[in-house]
């Protein structure tokens, strides 16, 4: 990284400077050396960090400004409904189109960073993995997947229903899901195990939803995640449900809402 190439070449400088330079001795020189790069990784820390935060608010301030405008056009329909539901929807999803490209352009800009940033390209590709999905371009979800970082419950959520559209194994889908759920804490494992649940129901494993949902609320309270083992405890499926769960749910494109507007906040890492 380049930040590091500078701060040892400082380093180097003010600590070979120090010695030939008849300064100080050998053991003052490695130490103002090492103080020069400390100062300088430091430095530049702050001065990149600025500029990279500068650039993921500009992708922020796209989405939340794009997000403003569709609200208040949904106000205004509250007022005035709408003639067709589904001419409403087809516009709020070209509406929305138009906003997450333009947020994805902006995106394109963090790639100035890429040698200077850890992990930059993955943190890109992770912003960029759920903007695609907020516009249902699957095709680039599946290009980004392998190079997204999957550690927020909501992104790891994703994965499983993206795995689930594109019928990979259960077993595989166990794996992530079990995985990610060792790492969270109370009640951050909600949406995770409810579109697990919800995945196993499809799949005919109620006792599998069943048992995952007891696991789940070992570490949450949610009354959702109750309700559906509830039911599933009495033979009632066709009561399971996670519409309470409101646009969390709806983002992860297992089910359509009715005239509502998805919501998906990029975890910037």
């Amino acid at each position: 990284m380049f930040a590091i190439l500078i701060a040892l070449a400082a380093g180097a400088l003010v600590g070979l400077g120090s010695y030939f330079g008849g300064v100080c001795g050998g053991g003052w020189s490695i130490g103002w050396g090492f103080l020069a790069f400390i100062v300088a990784q430091v430095v530049l820390g702050r001065i990149i960090q600025k500029r990279v935060k500068a650039a993921m608010d500009s992708v922020q301030g796209v989405l939340m400004e794009g997000q403003r405008r569709l609200q208040a056009k949904m106000a205004r329909w509250q007022m005035r409904p709408p003639g067709s539901i589904q001419a409403a929807q087809a516009e709020i999803a070209r509406d929305q189109k138009v906003f997450v490209r333009e947020a994805l352009e902006q995106t394109e800009v963090l790639h100035a960073f890429d040698n200077w940033v850890p992990m930059m390209r993955r943190q890109i590709a992770t912003a960029q993995f759920q903007l695609y999905w907020m516009i249902k371009e699957f095709k680039k979800v599946d290009e980004l997947m392998p190079k997204a970082l999957f550690i927020d419950p909501t992104t790891v959520a994703m994965k499983l229903a993206r795995m689930y559209m594109t019928d990979a194994p259960v077993e595989e889908m166990a794996k992530v899901y079990e995985r990610a759920s060792r790492r969270l804490r109370y009640n951050q494992n909600v949406l995770l195990a409810a579109a697990w649940s919800w995945i196993l129901v499809q799949k005919n494993d109620v006792d599998g939803a069943f048992k995952a949902l007891n696991g789940a609320l070992e570490k949450s309270d949610n009354e959702t995640l109750k309700a559906n083992r509830d039911h599933l405890a009495n033979n009632r499926v066709a009561h399971f449900s996670n519409t309470a769960l409101g646009d969390q749910w709806y983002a992860l494109q297992l089910e359509e809402p009715r005239l509502h507007q998805q919501r998906v906040r990029p975890q910037w890492r």
